[in-house]
C-alpha cells in the first residue's frame, strides 16, 4: 500500500518477472543481446537511484523480489508474466515454471500466468492445461515475437492461435495479456504489430485482452481498436517510465488513453526487474497532467490514480480489496463503465 496526502492506495503490479539471463543461461548471442537490450531500457529511463549494474540485473534473487517489490516497493500483489525465449536461453528466460516457485511459497503475494505459443500445435494445448491446473491460472502472456526454429513470429488471427483461445475459454483463462510494443534486440518489430488484437477481441468477447505497452509506438493503433473493442485493456510497462524522462510525453500518453478509453482499462505495471516500482508509484501519484494539457486531456484525479495502480488489475484477477482502499462513491458507480460503448461511434 502506499499513502500520499492522506490517500491510502492499493497496488497490484500487473508485470512482473523471475528472470535468469546469466551468461551461464545465455544460449547464443542473441540471449546476451536480448538483456542487452532490457539493461539499455533500464539506464535510459531510470533515475540514477534506482540505476543496477548489469550483473545486478542478470538476475534478482528472491528475497532481492520481496524487497523491491513489497517491502520498499508498495506492492500489495503482483502478476508473474512469463517469457520464455527458449530459442535463446538454455533453460528459458522467464518461465512460468520459475515463476511458479515464488507464487507457491507467497501465494497472497504472487498470481502466476501461463504462457503458449501456437506453433507448438497439439503438444502446447496439452501443456497448456497442464499448467492450468497446476497453477490455476487466470491469464497468460503471449509473445507474437518470439522465435522458434526458421519462424520469427505468429499473429493472433492465426488458425492456431484460435485453437489456444478456445482451449483459453475452456479453461476458464479469461486474461490474455499480448506484448505489444517496442521491439526488442534481436525480435522482428513488425512481429509486434498490434493490429491482430482487432481480430481475436471481437472474435473472443468473453476474453479480456490486456495489450502491454499500450502498443508503442503504435498508440494511435491500440487507441483505436480499444475504442471500439470494449475487452481491451492497456498495460502501462515501459510507457510508465518516461514519466522521469519526457513528462509530456508520458502525459500525452496517458492523456490520449484516457481520452479513447476510459480510466476503467488502464493498468499499472513496472515491468520489474527492467524498472523498480517504488520511484514509478510515487512519481504517478505526483504526476499531473500539464495545464496547457488539460482542456484537451483533462485532469489525472486521485481516484483514476487508484483504479489504474492497483484496483482495475484486482477486478481482473479477482482479488480482494481491503476495506477503505477503494474508490469515491461517484467513481465506483463508473467502474460499471468497463466494457461501455467506446468513445468513438463505430
Amino acid at each position: 500500500m502506499y499513502e500520499k496526502d492522506g490517500e491510502r492506495y492499493f497496488i497490484v503490479d500487473g508485470h512482473v518477472h523471475f528472470w535468469d539471463a546469466r551468461p551461464a543461461n545465455q544460449a547464443n548471442r542473441y540471449g546476451e543481446g536480448f538483456i542487452n537490450c532490457f539493461y539499455d531500457y533500464h539506464k535510459n529511463l531510470s533515475p540514477d537511484h534506482a540505476k543496477w549494474t548489469l550483473e545486478q540485473f542478470w538476475q534478482q534473487s528472491e528475497e532481492k523480489i520481496l524487497h523491491d517489490l513489497f517491502e520498499v516497493g508498495y506492492v500489495d500483489h503482483a502478476v508473474f508474466q512469463p517469457t520464455y525465449l527458449t530459442d535463446f536461453y538454455v533453460n528459458g528466460f522467464n518461465t512460468t515454471e520459475q515463476d511458479g516457485v515464488l507464487a507457491e511459497k507467497h501465494p497472497d503475494k504472487f498470481t502466476v500466468n501461463g504462457a503458449w505459443d501456437p506453433r507448438d500445435g497439439e503438444a502446447g494445448l496439452e501443456k497448456l492445461e497442464a499448467l492450468a491446473e497446476r497453477w490455476n491460472l487466470k491469464g497468460v502472456k503471449l509473445y507474437t515475437a518470439e522465435w522458434k526454429g526458421d519462424s520469427k513470429g505468429w499473429k493472433l488471427s492465426d488458425p492456431w492461435s484460435y485453437r489456444y483461445l478456445e482451449k483459453c475459454q475452456e479453461l476458464g483463462i479469461r486474461n490474455i495479456h499480448v506484448h505489444k510494443g517496442p521491439t526488442i534486440y534481436p525480435l522482428n518489430r513488425d512481429a509486434f504489430d498490434v493490429a491482430d488484437i482487432d481480430d481475436v477481441a471481437s472474435a473472443f468477447p468473453d476474453l479480456r485482452f490486456i495489450v502491454e505497452h499500450v502498443g508503442l509506438p503504435r498508440l494511435e493503433d491500440y487507441c483505436w481498436i480499444a475504442t471500439q473493442e470494449p475487452n481491451v485493456y492497456g498495460g502501462l510497462a515501459v510507457a510508465l517510465p518516461f514519466i522521469h524522462t519526457r513528462p509530456r510525453y508520458f502525459a500525452q500518453i496517458i492523456g490520449e488513453l484516457l481520452y479513447w478509453t476510459d480510466e476503467n482499462r488502464i493498468t499499472f505495471a513496472s515491468d520489474y526487474a527492467i524498472w523498480t516500482p517504488k520511484w514509478l508509484i510515487e512519481a504517478f501519484v505526483d504526476f499531473q497532467i500539464p495545464e496547457d494539457m488539460q482542456s484537451e486531456y483533462g485532469v489525472l484525479t486521485t481516484d483514476i490514480k487508484k483504479k489504474i495502480l492497483g484496483l482495475n488489475v484486482a477486478k481482473l484477477y479477482d482479488l480482494e480489496v481491503p476495506e477503505g482502499l477503494g474508490v469515491s462513491e461517484a467513481s465506483a458507480d463508473s467502474g460499471d463503465a468497463v466494457g461501455s460503448a467506446p468513445k468513438v461511434p463505430a
